[in-house]
C-alpha cells in the first residue's frame, strides 16, 4: 500500500472515531450528531453558510439543524452587522452553557487523548497545511 493511501486511510479512520465520539457524547445531552457538531462549531456568531462549511454539509442541512436548535432555545438569528440581507446564528445563554457541557464531554476520552499536547499541536499544524492547499 502506498504511503499516501495508508495516510488517507488513517485520517479517515480518525475522522470516523471523532464522529462516533461526538455522536455518543451529543446523545448524552439529548442532541443529534449534527446538533452537536453545530454547537461545537458555534464558538462565535456564524452565518448559515459559514456553519455549513464548518460542518462540511449543505446549507439546507445546516438550516434544518439551526431551526431545531432555535426551537429548543439554544440559538437565535440576529441581523448580520455588515450585511443586512444576511443573518448570524448566535447562541443563547442556554446554548452557550450547553456548548460548554458538550465540549467538556468531548474532551473526556477523546480519540486524540493518546497524543501528548505537543503531538496534537504538530498534527494540527500538519493537517492545517494539508487542507489549506
Amino acid at each position: 500500500m502506498s504511503d499516501e493511501r495508508q495516510l488517507c486511510g488513517l485520517v479517515h479512520g480518525l475522522a470516523k472515531q471523532i464522529e462516533s465520539h461526538l455522536r455518543v457524547r451529543a446523545a448524552t445531552l439529548g442532541l443529534t450528531t449534527s446538533q452537536g457538531a453545530a454547537l461545537r462549531e458555534l464558538s462565535a456568531p456564524l452565518t448559515l453558510r459559514e456553519l455549513a462549511d464548518r460542518m462540511a454539509c449543505e446549507p439546507s442541512n445546516a438550516t434544518f439543524v439551526a431551526d431545531r436548535l432555535e426551537e429548543q432555545g439554544y440559538l437565535e438569528r440576529h441581523p448580520h452587522p455588515a450585511n443586512r440581507r444576511s443573518k448570524q446564528l448566535v447562541l443563547t445563554p442556554a446554548g452557550a452553557e450547553l456548548r460548554e457541557r458538550l465540549l467538556a464531554l468531548l474532551a473526556e476520552d477523546s480519540p486524540l487523548a493518546p497524543l501528548a499536547a505537543e503531538e496534537q499541536q504538530t498534527l494540527q499544524r500538519l493537517l492545517t497545511r494539508a487542507v489549506a492547499r
